[in-house]
Order: structure tokens, then sequence, then C-alpha cells
């Protein structure tokens, strides 16, 4: 009878390592590269960040998607079909549009039941920093108006304009490595991408992203939400054959974390509540194992 280990050993033979390493090598160099010259020029992730940083910063989700074409097409020449270039049928967008939304709001409600975070209904730290930098917020929509308003946008623009950005990293990260992992069964591909996609923001983490404050555990707590919320995103990848939809899920996830419930609760510890939190991490968790476990 095999051994775990013998068993693990053979499903490492079955894995297309030369594709992975060549991919993840062009991955990681190009991203820390930008990044490292980002952190030496002075960027940080507080307030509201230089607007030509954050470009740089739009710019780097489409280094994985670089990293597939160049893997494909220079090192193993394989073609293609593994990454699933197509749109497939329209159903699952708009499930992921809305079941998206739906869990943000189940994680922040949690967030304020459990006394992790208030609510500021009156926007007053968004406006305070749109005014520290120089807007003029005397003719701005009365916050009632002004919530509803951001948040109807956020369930249009996270999966269309988003979603093209989200498509950059996960045409690398969903097109192409999670078809290489899967020899390894789901479990152990899932999670081995998670941490992956998790590592690949640790230059961010460093600089305050997600995580202000907490540089090391913020890189941890970051793998943890990647492997949280990837178990959703693969799963429909794999059921709907679609890296394009992939993107439109990561773009509806970006979408509201970093939209309209950041503004809504923006003194929440990053590492407790909220989407980036244990209480995130854990609904997003529930979630993408009982939606395994119904595709079963």
């Amino acid at each position: 009878m095999a051994t775990q280990t013998q068993v693990f050993a053979r499903e490492i033979e079955r894995v297309d390592r030369k594709g992975i390493a060549s991919y993840l090598l062009i991955t990681f160099c190009i991203t820390y590269a930008i990044e490292l010259a980002l952190a030496l020029a002075g960027f940080r992730w507080e307030g509201i960040p230089p607007i030509l940083g954050q470009y740089v910063i739009a710019g780097v989700m489409w280094v994985p998607a670089l990293a597939t074409v160049l893997t494909i097409k220079f090192v193993t020449k394989e073609g293609f079909g593994i990454t699933n270039l197509r749109f497939g049928p329209l159903k699952p967008y708009l499930y992921g549009a809305l079941i998206i939304p739906l869990l943000f709001a189940v994680t922040y409600g949690l967030t304020w039941l459990l006394g992790l975070g208030q609510p500021d209904w009156q926007l007053s730290e968004m406006m305070s920093l749109m005014a520290s930098s120089g807007a003029d917020m005397s003719t701005a929509p009365a916050p009632s108006t002004l919530l509803p308003v951001l948040f109807l946008v956020s369930l249009v623009v996270g999966p269309t304009i988003n979603g093209v950005f989200g498509f950059g990293e996960e045409y690398g990260w969903r097109g192409y490595l999670l078809p290489k992992l899967m020899p390894l069964g789901k479990p152990k591909a899932y999670t081995l991408l998670g941490i992956i996609w998790g590592l690949w923001h640790a230059p961010l983490i460093v600089l305050g992203f997600n995580y202000p404050g907490y540089p090391l555990l913020g890189v941890l707590w970051m793998c943890g939400l990647t492997i949280a919320l990837g178990i959703f995103i693969n799963e429909m990848t794999l059921r709907y054959k679609s890296s394009i939809l992939a993107g439109s899920l990561h773009g509806a996830f970006n979408g509201q974390g970093y939209g309209i419930w950041r503004q809504l609760f923006p003194t929440v510890n990053p590492l407790l509540g909220g989407m980036t939190g244990l209480v995130g991490i854990s609904v997003m968790l529930l979630f993408g194992l009982w939606f395994a476990r119904k595709g079963e």
C-alpha cells in the first residue's frame, strides 16, 4: 500500500514543473522589481496614494497574464487552449455579481454585530480625506444620497471595469497556474495557489496595502484571504471553463472590497473585522467550502 509520501511524489511527477517554475519566476521577478522600485521612490499605501503609483500598481495586475503568454510562447510551447480564454454562459457572471456583494454585506454585518467596527453613516472619514487632498466638498451630495449611489455603481463597475484588471491576474492564476496544479488534487492545488497568490502581494502589504501597520502578519493574513476567496473563484473557473469569468469575479470582489464598504467602515482593525480580517476570511472560506461541496 502506497504511503502518503509516495502518493504525493507521484502527484508531483504529473505536474509540469518546468512550466510552473518558469511562470512563477517571470511573475514574481517582474512584480517584485517594479514594486521595489516604487518603494525606493518613496511610494506608500497611505491616505490617497500618488496617482502615478496607482497606475503602476494597476499595470502590475497584468504581469501574471504577461507571464502566461511568455511561458506558453517561449518555454512550454503548448498552445493557449489550457487557459480557457472564453466567456462562457452569462448566468455565472450574474451570480457572482450578486453573491459577492451579499458576502460583503454578511461580513460587515458580522463586523458590526461583533463590535469590531461601527458604520460611518456620514462618511466623515472619506469626506475628510478627499478635502485634505484638495477636493471641494461644498457641493458633495448628502451621505444619504451618496451611499446608495456608490453601492449601485460598485455593482456595475466591479465585474466590468475592475474585471478588466482582474482578468490580468486571473489569466495567470486561474487560466494557467490552476490547471497546472490540478494533478495534485483540489485541496492541495487550491491551497498552494492561494499561498502563491497571497505571497505575490507581499511587497504591497509591506508598503501598507490592506494591512497598514502589520507588514508581516499582513502577508500571512493575505495568504489566508487568497486561499479562502480562491476556493469560490477556482470552482467557478473549473465548472464553466472560463478565465474571463475568473477576471469578472475578481473584479466584483475588488469593486466591493475597495469601494463602499471601506468608506462605510473606515476604522476596522484589518486583522479582525471587514474583508481582510478574520471575519471576512471566515465568511469567504465557509462559503467557498459550501459552494465546492454543493458542486460535487
